[in-house]
């Protein structure tokens, strides 16, 4: 989809469709829909009265415009209560209407800012967010389908404003960046496990570098072994996909040191190990590396968006397979920084992995860290698919990383981390074990994490839930959402404009 932004008359604008927005309590019609309204001889107004047009949220009409203006449908999008429209709810009613239009094999589609001055919404903002919707909300994933579905793509996306167009590309440029580096994350987690194993990951570095000018440093298992990569080393031993610690920089400035440390988990498949999953639904286990795919997409934006600021990506990546070398219950390993692990489940694997990859950040004398990871379905069931969990030892950072969140879409709930969750793991025959019991499980493998970083401000993400949909919904579509690159970026960009210094 090519994006576009033009100024004018919206009404006058040649396409498929047009779309006009409409308040819930709305009495008169106004702007472009009210001169939509004048070409159309009122239909609109006889529609609504008829109770066939309605403002509430989410409402779509779409009229036929019998050759009475250059587009040929009108859409008439239900806006809401005026004082609940905001940036994100702009963006889910771009994606909405991107679907609703590519249903309909729509090609050009012509869209105002969908009553963003009415609410008081700065232009840029909607701009960005109608960009982002439309992109993100009309995601496929067909790669392996060898039959062709009829061509329903929208080829072009106008965003038509009164004024103000070179700050307005801009902001639409910025929008389109951010939504397709989450189609990014989305194409990666989408991929078949056989498709994406570690050194796939790998190589999706080393073209992100090479199209980016990022630094990509790959450390393979010798390295592993030399540094004391316990953790990543014991969890691909039951496979023979070798495993990756993938480092991607990005150098905004000359000097300063690394500002921001961004870490994935990279579980290309997770089988359990040992003590191995039920088969129903395991084939969804391919979508374990959502923190890392999300971490290197995150990467390839930044390097777009070109924030005065210094950026490290860790990735480290590997298969959790059972074999006879596969780490089992009960063993003792140890991590880089020196601590050992008694090992309970081989099914907390991701927590071992990220030990590693926090204690080498946190040894490499970086300013900040964010790790993201589908690390545990306890977070699912207390936060459901709504909020990503954010767990961290620094406020701070997390209320950053929280504000980053909501001015992308991505909505992040901050959970406890009192010291009397750390009790649950504790070992008798190590330093630590790797599960802390049914309760509180989602704090308890953030404790575990917590336990690698030092006294470095950080922020450990649970996307547990929110790394995957059931369902379309808003500008997220049914399997992997992309989520939380928007806020990644939006941190490091937040970040580099003083917010947090």
């Amino acid at each position: 989809m090519k994006i576009k932004m033009l100024t004018g008359d919206i009404t006058r604008v040649e396409a498929g469709a047009v779309v006009l927005g409409l308040f819930e309590e709305d009495k008169k019609l106004w702007g472009d829909l009210a001169r939509a309204e004048k070409a159309l001889e009122g239909a609109v107004s006889r529609l609504i009265k008829s109770g066939q047009i309605s403002g509430k949220r989410g409402r779509m009409t779409a009229l036929s415009s019998l050759g009475k203006l250059p587009a040929e449908w009108v859409i008439v999008a239900g806006l809401g209560k005026k004082k609940e429209l905001s940036q994100d709810a702009i963006r889910g009613l771009a994606a909405e209407v991107g679907r609703l239009l590519s249903k309909k094999a729509v090609k050009k589609v012509a869209v105002g800012l969908l009553g963003a001055a009415e609410a008081g919404i700065d232009a840029t903002a909607a701009v960005q967010a109608i960009t982002e919707g439309a992109l993100l909300g009309t995601y496929t994933f067909r790669k392996h389908k060898t039959k062709k579905e009829d061509d329903a793509e929208i080829k072009e996306l106008i965003i038509v404003a009164e004024d103000g167009l070179p700050v307005l590309k801009k902001a639409a440029r910025r929008g389109e960046i951010i939504a397709r580096a989450a189609i990014l994350a989305r194409d990666l987690v989408n991929e078949p496990a056989n498709f994406m194993t570690p050194g796939h990951m790998a190589d999706t570095a080393a073209k992100l570098a090479e199209d980016h000018d990022l630094d990509l440093e790959l450390l393979e298992k010798d390295k592993m072994q030399e540094m004391g990569m316990g953790g990543l080393l014991g969890v691909s031993q039951g496979s023979y996909q070798p495993p990756k610690f993938i480092i991607l920089r990005y150098k905004g400035k000359k000097s300063g040191g690394v500002d921001l440390a961004l870490l994935g988990k990279g579980i290309t498949f997770d089988s359990g190990g040992i003590s191995l999953k039920p088969s129903t639904k395991m084939e969804e286990m391919k979508t374990d590396m959502a923190g890392g795919g999300a971490v290197l997409a995150a990467m390839s934006a930044i390097a777009q968006l070109k924030p005065a600021i210094n950026v490290i990506a860790m990735v480290p990546a590997a298969e959790n397979l059972p074999s006879g070398g596969a780490l089992k219950p009960g063993d003792v390993i140890t991590a880089i920084t020196g601590k050992t692990i008694e090992i309970i489940s081989t099914d907390a694997e991701g927590r071992l992995i990220l030990a590693d990859a926090l204690g080498y950040a946190a040894k490499s004398g970086v300013k900040n860290i964010v790790d993201v990871a589908t690390l545990t379905g306890a977070v699912r069931i207390a936060l459901g698919s709504v909020c990503t969990g954010a767990f961290g030892n620094d406020q701070k950072l997390v209320d950053a990383v929280v504000a980053a969140g909501a001015s992308g879409g991505e909505r992040i709930w901050p959970m406890p981390m009192y010291e009397e969750y750390g009790e649950q793991n504790k070992s008798d025959v190590a330093d630590i074990q790797n599960v802390g019991g049914r309760l509180a499980g989602a704090i308890t493998a953030a404790k575990f994490l917590g336990e690698f970083v030092g006294d470095v401000p950080w922020v450990h993400l649970d996307i547990g839930g929110t790394g995957t949909a059931d369902k379309d919904s808003g500008q997220l579509v049914k399997g992997a959402t992309g989520v939380p690159v928007a806020t990644l970026v939006n941190l490091a960009l937040g970040m580099a404009a003083g917010s947090r210094r």
